[in-house]
Parts: structure tokens; C-alpha cells; sequence
């Protein structure tokens, strides 16, 4: 394991210790490649879904060398970093923690070496029950050859059972150890060995392969095969693992499958250029717009969008209604997420430095500001009224999704129903509180029928609360709030 300055990983969050994160993962097979580049590019791509760390694992066919600290792609890798990761493997992650804590143990990829085999795994999504993990973890803790555990997240743990397992082979232990996973899961790993898939039964969050020249990646969303230039070949299917080595590409299914592909991720979590499902996001953004101006038209001068997840759907918005685009807020690309920030603070500074309007654009004008969600209600308060300041006359929010009603448990930073704008408030009073003139969201059914996808086959929990796959109880009544007890052999 290297670790570049031997430091520990310092808090962004101590108020908050939930073993939770939704991130994105890349992993290669490619022999004649240099893998770990290619990885990075790969969490280039990424990089939206995950700011806090970043890693990268590399694998020579017989040994792992895992490489990861705090901070985005570009801050944690350099060429003398990337030079020093040879291999024919490589698995990469980028991370935000949801709840959990946000130092260095908790970056990923996660590495763990048993009897048997050696592990490096990166994790897109949560895990329910981790109590009945870990407890597992400790009756046959031996296996682990005395290493123990070092971070305090539900990857650590899943990454610890696969390496400790007792079968011979890396994809019986696989089978034994998914079967009991309760959750949302895209997993990508290396034994060494070879690159493996795995995808939670309800394929919660995304995870495709690609075909590069004579090698494959398992990546989280279609835009990343874009930047290293694969070729999109299928989805790992919910239940699916797949396993890639010298021998090529082989599918195992461990469970059966029962799609619920998360919905949030067509509203905001994947990029526009990504396909998720069969489905550009892109024009599944454009579609909710149009269909949006039809169901809630306002009069106006101007559309703009809140930028970049709020533009294609604005886009949509102006061509159906008929009044003209334009770009009214600029959009400071070295700001990340204010959604995917860990505290309250951060968050609100994050907004006033991400966006600044152009008042030679909004002076005098009546504006349609069309947005992705409406989750907190920071955003939107503090874009009100900045274009307000700037002389707008008025200004209608259009909202291209539902109101956020219920908690995910599933891996979105949104898990506290206290934290939701839209909880026990009428849209009225929503409206009233941001400050907007009008205010009005897509319907649930607007947003499905765009998708192309059958209605049964997605997670639309935050929108209607009906939830995929049971919750447990202490996840629901948020009593996570602790770390994982170190494990030391």
C-alpha cells in the first residue's frame, strides 16, 4: 500500500461518522495499455460524482499497489504517481461521503489481503445491516491474517469478508458473500488476477462495460469509456458478476434480478452525455423540459437554466414554450457540487462562489430559471435572489423533477427528511420560502414516461417513498452516527 505522505486523512465532517458513500468507479484489463492513465482519465470523467478522495489500485497479475489520498483526481495524481502504478489492472475510485467520515482510511480503493487472496474493491453505493456484517467479520476475523480493519465504512467491511472468505476461488467467495448483501451496490475489484463487476440484484446505481482494443472496462457511467475511447458493449445486469481475465470476459449471476434503477440519476447525479439504461440523459433531460412547459407555463422573456445539470431541460423548456434561451448565470467550473458538500457552511459558500449572474442579460426581464431539483432549498434561495439584485423582474422557477420528499438510503447526501425543503410544506409555502414569483415541479409521471423505462423498473423512493429494498430500522431512524470499531486481528 502507498500512502504519498504517511499523514492521517484529516475530517471535513467529524459531527458525522455514517458508513455510507456514493462515488464513482472505473476499473481496466488492458495488458498492452498503461492502465493506470487510462484509470485516471476514467475518474476524470467521474470526477462529478465524487470530490473528496481519490484512488487508484494496479495490479501486475501477481501483486496489488494501491495509491489514494484526499482531494479531487488531479490534486491526489501527478506523472511520478502515475509513472510508479504498472500493471495490466487497474480499479479507480472517486468518493464523496454521504455520512461518513471524509479522511484517508475511508478513500478507496480499499485494500485487504487474507488467507486465500488479495483484494482491492471501490464501492458505488450503501449497504444495510453492516452490524450483521462486521459481527461476521469478527467470529472469523483470523482469516484476515491479523491486518484487521483500518477504515470505518461498509466498503472496509465487504472488501475484508472477500478476502477472508475460505472458498478457493475469488468468484466462489463473491457468490457467498453478495448473496448476503442487503443494499445498493456497484462493485469493481481485482484479485490480482483479474477485473470483476458486481451489480446489487436491484441494479440501483450504474455500472456498464466497454471494450477497449484487446481490453474492457467496468465503469459507473457511459462518459467515462467516452474519454479513454471504449466502446459501450452492455450494462452488468443487476445481479450479474462478471469477471474479466486473460480467458476474456465471463457472466455469472448470483441473484435474481429485480431492476430499480435509481431515477435521481436521470434528474442529476449522471452526466448529460452518459446513457444510462439504453437512455441518453441528455435527451431525457430535453424531454422533461418540453413536456414541463406544457404542464406548467409561465409568462416570460427569458429562459435560462441553472447550470449544468438545470441547461438541457432548459433547453427543452424554451423550445416547447417558444421563449427564447439564454445563458444568465455563469457558472464558476473550479467550484464543486454545493449538493455534494459534507457540512451546512461549505455548502452555502459553495453556492455564493459557483454562480454569478449576468445582469446585462437579466436587468428589466421576466425569467423562467429552470433547475434540475429542489433539495435543500439553499441553491435556489440564494439564485433568486442574486438575480433579483441583478434587476429581474420576475422570476418563475421551474423545477424538472418531483419534490424530494423522502430520505435515500441508497447512497444520495440528501438521508436526513428533516434536511428536505418539500417536507411538510405545500408548494405555496416552498415557493414563499425561496422567494420565488411562481414555482412549480414536473410530475412523477412526466419524469418516468421520459426515462423510456417501465415504472416498475426504477427507484423512485424520494419522490413516493416506496423503497426498493427494505430499510433497517436504525438506518431509518439515523442511529449510524458512530464508527466502525478497529479490528485489530
Amino acid at each position: 500500500m502507498i500512502r504519498p505522505d504517511g499523514r492521517l486523512g484529516h475530517e471535513l465532517s467529524p459531527e458525522e461518522h455514517l458508513p455510507q458513500d456514493a462515488c464513482g468507479v472505473f476499473g481496466i484489463y488492458a495488458p498492452t495499455e498503461d492502465v493506470a492513465r487510462l484509470t485516471y482519465f476514467g475518474l476524470y470523467a467521474l470526477q462529478h460524482r465524487g470530490t473528496e478522495s481519490a484512488g487508484i489500485a494496479v495490479s501486475d497479475g501477481e501483486s496489488i499497489m494501491v495509491y489514494k489520498d484526499m482531494g479531487l483526481v488531479a490534486q491526489v495524481f501527478n506523472d511520478a504517481a502515475l509513472d510508479s502504478l504498472k500493471g495490466i489492472i487497474a480499479v479507480g475510485h472517486t468518493r464523496y461521503s454521504t455520512t461518513g467520515s471524509s479522511n484517508w482510511d475511508n478513500a478507496q480503493p480499499t485494500f485487504h489481503a487474507g488467507v486465500n487472496r488479495q483484494i482491492a474493491l471501490g464501492h458505488n453505493g450503501n449497504l444495510m445491516d453492516v452490524e450483521k456484517l462486521q459481527q461476521k467479520l469478527i467470529d472469523g476475523k483470523h482469516e484476515l491474517g491479523g491486518k484487521g480493519l483500518r477504515g470505518t465504512s461498509d466498503t472496509e467491511l465487504v472488501a475484508a469478508l472477500i478476502a477472508a472468505n475460505e472458498s478457493e476461488t475469488t468468484l466462489g467467495a463473491l457468490k457467498e458473500e453478495l448473496i448476503e448483501l442487503k443494499g445498493a451496490y456497484s462493485f469493481v475489484l481485482t484479485d490480482a488476477k483479474a477485473l470483476i463487476g458486481a451489480r446489487d440484484p436491484q441494479g440501483i446505481r450504474p455500472l456498464v462495460i466497454g471494450q477497449l482494443n484487446d481490453g474492457w472496462v467496468i465503469t459507473s457511467e457511459t462518459a467515462a469509456l467516452d474519454i479513454v475511447g471504449a466502446k459501450y458493449l452492455r450494462d452488468v445486469e443487476p445481479g450479474e458478476i462478471v469477471v474479466i481475465d486473460e480467458a476474456g470476459l465471463t457472466s455469472h449471476t448470483f441473484a435474481p434480478s429485480k431492476p430499480a434503477h435509481c431515477l435521481f440519476e436521470y434528474v442529476y447525479l449522471a452526466r448529460p452525455d452518459t446513457v444510462l439504461t439504453g437512455r441518453s440523459v441528455h435527451a431525457t433531460r430535453v424531454e422533461i423540459g418540453r413536456k414541463l412547459a406544457q404542464e406548467h407555463p409561465a409568462a416570460a422573456d427569458l429562459v435560462i437554466p441553472v447550470p449544468d445539470s438545470g441547461t438541457p431541460a432548459a433547453v427543452g423548456y424554451a423550445q416547447s414554450s417558444g421563449i427564447p434561451f439564454a445563458q444568465g448565470l455563469i457558472k464558476n467550473a473550479y467550484v464543486g457540487r454545493t449538493f455534494i458538500q459534507p457540512t451546512q457552511t461549505i455548502r452555502q459558500l459553495g453556492i455564493r462562489l459557483k454562480l454569478n449572474p449576468l445582469k446585462e442579460v437579466i436587468a428589466g426581464r421576466r425569467l423562467v430559471v429552470v433547475d434540475d431539483s429542489i433539495v435543500r432549498g439553499n441553491t435556489q434561495r440564494a439564485i433568486i435572489k442574486m438575480l433579483k439584485d441583478a434587476g429581474a423582474l420576475e422570476v418563475h422557477v421551474r423545477i424538472s423533477s418531483p419534490p424530494v420528499l423522502w430520505p435515500c438510503f441508497y447512497g444520495i447526501d440528501f438521508a436526513q427528511k428533516a434536511e428536505l425543503i418539500a417536507d411538510g410544506k405545500t408548494i405555496e409555502e416552498i415557493r414563499e420560502s425561496i422567494g420565488a414569483d411562481s414555482l412549480a415541479f414536473a410530475s412523477l409521471e412526466l419524469l418516468v414516461n421520459a426515462t423510456k423505462q417501465p415504472t416498475e423498473n426504477l427507484c423512485r423512493a424520494c419522490f413516493d417513498g416506496k423503497y426498493p429494498i427494505e430499510i433497517a430500522e436504525d438506518v431509518k431512524q439515523g442511529k449510524l452516527h458512530r464508527e466502525l470499531p478497529i479490528l485489530n486481528g
